[in-house]
C-alpha cells in the first residue's frame, strides 16, 4: 500500500548524458586556470584582474569553522570549467539534442510555453539556452545570461558586480569570482512592472565539476521583477560543488522576489552566498527551497539601507539520510521604519540534520523598527537532528522584536485520525508533511507547487517502517 501511494519517479533528475563536453580544464584550481577561463570567454582585462584578485583572496580566506563538516572538500579534484556546447541559443529547435532532451525531460520547454517571461538554462558551466519576451525588451527589460552582460552592457555590470557581495565577503565568495562562469542578469527599468516570472534553470552533468554561476539583479525605482531558479544533478561516487552568488540590487519602492526550488543530488555541496540590497520603500522576498545535497550552507540576508524597507524570508529545508542541511536567514537593518519578517520551515528523518542559522542586526539609528523570526522542525525518527542558533543584534531600544521556535514529531493521534478514515500510512505521514509545507507553497506558481510536492513525496517514500 505504502509504495502505491508514491508515483513519482526520480529519473526525471538521476540521468546523466553521456556526452562528450567541447572544452574541460584540467583538474585542480590554480593562477593559470583562473586565467585561462577568463581567456576562453574572451573578457575585459578589468574582469580578468578582478577574477585573479580574488583568486588570491580564495588562497588567503580559511575554511569555515562552524556548521557542517567540509574537510572532505578536494579543490584540487574538481574541474572549473566545463562548456557543453559551442554556442548560446535563442531558438530551442538550434539547441543539440542531448541537451535538448535533458530540459524537455526536466520540463523547461513546457513551462516556457504556459506562463514563463522569459528563461534560461544552464548545463554545467555554460548556459546554452535564452530566450525573452519581445514585449519585454521593448520595455526595455534585459534579461540574459551574465558572460553576455559583461561584452554588452559593461557598464552596468561593471558598476554593481561584486558591490553586495565583494569577494572577500566568505571563502567561497572568493572562489566564485575568480570562477564564476554563467549565471543570470536581469534589469528592470524604473516603473517596469514584469508580469510573469523570469527562469533559470541549472543542471550538472559532469564528475567532480564545479558549478559557480553568478546572478545579478538590478531593479530600478517602482520596479517588479519574480525570479525563479532550479538546480538538479545525476548522482555520481565523488562529490560535485556548486558555489553560487547571488546579487540583488531593489532600488526606491522596487519590488524583488527570488525563488529557488533546489534539488541536488547528495553528492553536491552547495555553499551559496545570496544577498541584496533594499533602498527606501523596497521589497526583497526570498523564498527558498532545498531538498537536495550531500551538504548545504545558505543565508539569504536582505541589507535594509532604506527607510520604510521591507525583507521577507521564507527558507524550507529537508534531510534525509546523509544530508545536512545548513539554512537561513540574515535581516540587517540599517534605516529606520523597516520591517522584516523571517520563516524557516525543516523536515528531517533516516538520520537527516537540518540547523536554523540566523542574523538580526538593528544598527543604532535604525530606530522603530519591526522583525519577527519564526522556525519550525518536524522530526520524523529518532536518528534525525534539529538546531537552532538565532543571533540578534540590537543596538536600538524601540525595536520590536520577536522570535518563536517549535520543535515536534508527528503525533501518533494524527495518524491515527487520518489511517482510521481509509488513509495508508505511508500517505497520510505525506499529507502531514505537505501541510506542514503549505505556507511554503502558497507562495510558489502553480506548477513549481506541484512540483515541490512530488519531491517531498519522493524523499518521504519509504519513510514507514
Amino acid at each position: 500500500m505504502a509504495a502505491q501511494a508514491i508515483s513519482f519517479d526520480y529519473s526525471k533528475y538521476n540521468f546523466r548524458d553521456e556526452v562528450q563536453p567541447v572544452y574541460v580544464t584540467r583538474p585542480g584550481l590554480s593562477e593559470e586556470v583562473v586565467d585561462e577561463i577568463s581567456r576562453l570567454k574572451d573578457e575585459p582585462e578589468w574582469m580578468r584582474r578582478r577574477r585573479l584578485q580574488a583568486y588570491r583572496i580564495f588562497l588567503q580566506k580559511p575554511m569555515p569553522s562552524w556548521g557542517p563538516d567540509l574537510s572532505s572538500l578536494d579543490f584540487q579534484k574538481m574541474r572549473y570549467y566545463v562548456r557543453p556546447t559551442e554556442g548560446k541559443y535563442r531558438s530551442w529547435d538550434e539547441v543539440p539534442e542531448y541537451i535538448k532532451r535533458t530540459f524537455e525531460r526536466l520540463g523547461i520547454p513546457e513551462a516556457e510555453r504556459k506562463f514563463l517571461a522569459g528563461v534560461g538554462a544552464q548545463y554545467d558551466s555554460e548556459v546554452v539556452y535564452h530566450n525573452v519576451r519581445r514585449e519585454l525588451e521593448k520595455l526595455g527589460v534585459i534579461f540574459c545570461d551574465m558572460d553576455t552582460a559583461v561584452r554588452e552592457y559593461p557598464e552596468i555590470v561593471r558598476r554593481y558586480f561584486g558591490t553586495v557581495v565583494p569577494a572577500d565577503d566568505n571563502k567561497f565568495a572568493a572562489l566564485n569570482t575568480a570562477v564564476w562562469s554563467g549565471g543570470s542578469f536581469v534589469y528592470v527599468p524604473e516603473g517596469v512592472e514584469v508580469e510573469f516570472p523570469l527562469q533559470a534553470y541549472f543542471r550538472i552533468n559532469a564528475a567532480n565539476m564545479g558549478q559557480f554561476e553568478r546572478t545579478l539583479i538590478i531593479a530600478e525605482p517602482y520596479s517588479k521583477v519574480h525570479y525563479i531558479e532550479g538546480c538538479t544533478a545525476p548522482i555520481y561516487s565523488t562529490e560535485s560543488l556548486h558555489a553560487a552568488v547571488v546579487e540583488v540590487i531593489a532600488m526606491k519602492g522596487a519590488h524583488v522576489r527570488y525563488t529557488t526550488l533546489q534539488n541536488w543530488s547528495t553528492d553536491v555541496y552547495n555553499l551559496v552566498t545570496k544577498r541584496s540590497f533594499a533602498y527606501e520603500g523596497a521589497t526583497v522576498e526570498w523564498v527558498d527551497a532545498n531538498i537536495g545535497s550531500k551538504v548545504t550552507m545558505k543565508y539569504p540576508s536582505v541589507y535594509l539601507l532604506g527607510r520604510g524597507a521591507r525583507a521577507e524570508i521564507l527558507s524550507v529545508a529537508f534531510a534525509g539520510r546523509g544530508q545536512h542541511q545548513d539554512t537561513g536567514a540574515k535581516a540587517v537593518h540599517l534605516a529606520p521604519d523597516t520591517t522584516s519578517r523571517i520563516t524557516s520551515k525543516s523536515v528531517c528523518k533516516d538520520g537527516g540534520r537540518v540547523t536554523y542559522r540566523g542574523l538580526l542586526h538593528v544598527a543604532k539609528g535604525a530606530k522603530r523598527v519591526k522583525s519577527s523570526v519564526r522556525c519550525d522542525s518536524l522530526i520524523l525518527d529518532d536518528r534525525s537532528r534539529t538546531d537552532t542558533y538565532p543571533y540578534n543584534e540590537i543596538q536600538e531600544d524601540d525595536a520590536t522584536v520577536t522570535h518563536e521556535a517549535t520543535v515536534g514529531r508527528i503525533g501518533e493521534d494524527q495518524l491515527f485520525y487520518l489511517m482510521s478514515r481509509g488513509i495508508p500510512e505511508q500517505e497520510a505521514l505525506n499529507m502531514i508533511v505537505l501541510g506542514f509545507f503549505e505556507g511554503f507553497t502558497k507562495t510558489l506558481p502553480m506548477e513549481y507547487a506541484i512540483e515541490f510536492n512530488r519531491l517531498i513525496e519522493l524523499e518521504m517514500s519509504g519513510s514507514v517502517g
